[in-house]
């Protein structure tokens, strides 16, 4: 029997069309700079809204403020029908500068980061906003004690986290009413299944970042391309699906700065599999993953 997932996802105050969109690669190389094509950058988000996107994420550190000005530039005449998400919590390191890049949870660099953000999407209140990863040197209460007063003062409306454990979720859920929660998971990479459980347990989104993998993260692209030619689709395709059907919790983020690939990402919500043939597809997946 073929497996229908919801094509909606309850986010907060907001229900949103089930595939999202990553703006990480709407600014230059490394998510640092101005993008190759500013114009081109603003017909792909456009364009995203047009297929049935209505739900953008981004940060205050892709760019940096570069992604949330465009996606304001962008998508003003939309902002009525749009939900976006954006983060805080890291500092830039500079160009090409690889992850891990340093976080920083001080409320003073919090407040001063949220109000940068409302200024570059040129709202009074932000959708989602998200911690971006948790401070070592410190605790996660008194970082989202800073989010929390802004969410009194009525600039945000939803809060979420990034990067965190089930701990710091808990520990989280004590201060605020948290939503969503954004981390590593693809077909390939499930080391945190179990935080996509306990979000469908407790009414919370999961943001899965690196959906389709990436430079950082080495996909079986042997097996996804063998799986998803017997099902006439894409490998990316394939794993934005799979991500639809592992969790009604679920929210793929998949982000691109091509309009052919944003319009072959957006089918995956039409493919279908049974369970069976979805458990095949994972032992292909798991087998080349053993091998390599």
């Amino acid at each position: 029997m073929q497996i229908t997932p919801s094509r909606t996802i309850r986010i907060g105050r907001s229900t949103v069309a089930r595939l999202g969109y990553g703006a990480m690669r709407t600014t230059g190389p490394l998510a640092f700079g101005e993008p190759a094509d500013r114009a081109a950058m603003r017909n792909v988000l456009r364009r995203a809204v047009e297929l049935g996107v209505n739900f953008i994420d981004t940060a205050d550190i892709y760019g940096p403020q570069i992604s949330e000005q465009l996606i304001s530039e962008a998508l003003s005449p939309y902002r009525e029908d749009i939900v976006i998400a954006t983060k805080a919590g890291y500092a830039y390191g500079g160009p090409n500068t690889p992850p891990p890049l340093r976080a920083i949870g001080r409320p003073e660099y919090i407040f001063q980061q949220v109000e940068l953000s409302l200024r570059n999407l040129k709202v009074e209140a932000l959708d989602l906003w998200q911690l971006h990863d948790v401070d070592p040197a410190i605790p996660i209460e008194e970082t989202l004690g800073a989010a929390a007063r802004l969410q009194e003062q009525g600039k945000i409306k939803d809060i979420g986290l990034s990067n965190v454990t089930l701990q710091h979720i808990e520990r989280a859920r004590k201060v605020v009413d948290i939503v969503s929660v954004q981390h590593l998971f693809n077909i390939a990479y499930r080391e945190q299944q179990p935080i996509v459980e306990y979000c469908e347990a407790h009414d919370m989104a999961f943001l899965p970042y690196f959906p389709l993998g990436g430079a950082l993260m080495p996909m079986p692209d042997a097996a996804l391309a063998r799986a998803a030619a017997r099902h006439g689709a894409t490998g990316a395709q394939l794993c934005l699906a799979w991500l639809l059907h592992f969790s009604p919790a679920i929210l793929p983020i998949p982000g691109t700065s091509s309009i052919q690939h944003l319009e072959e990402n957006m089918k995956a919500v039409d493919l279908m599999l049974t369970g069976e043939q979805w458990a095949a597809v994972e032992r292909d997946i798991a087998a080349e993953r053993k091998v390599g």
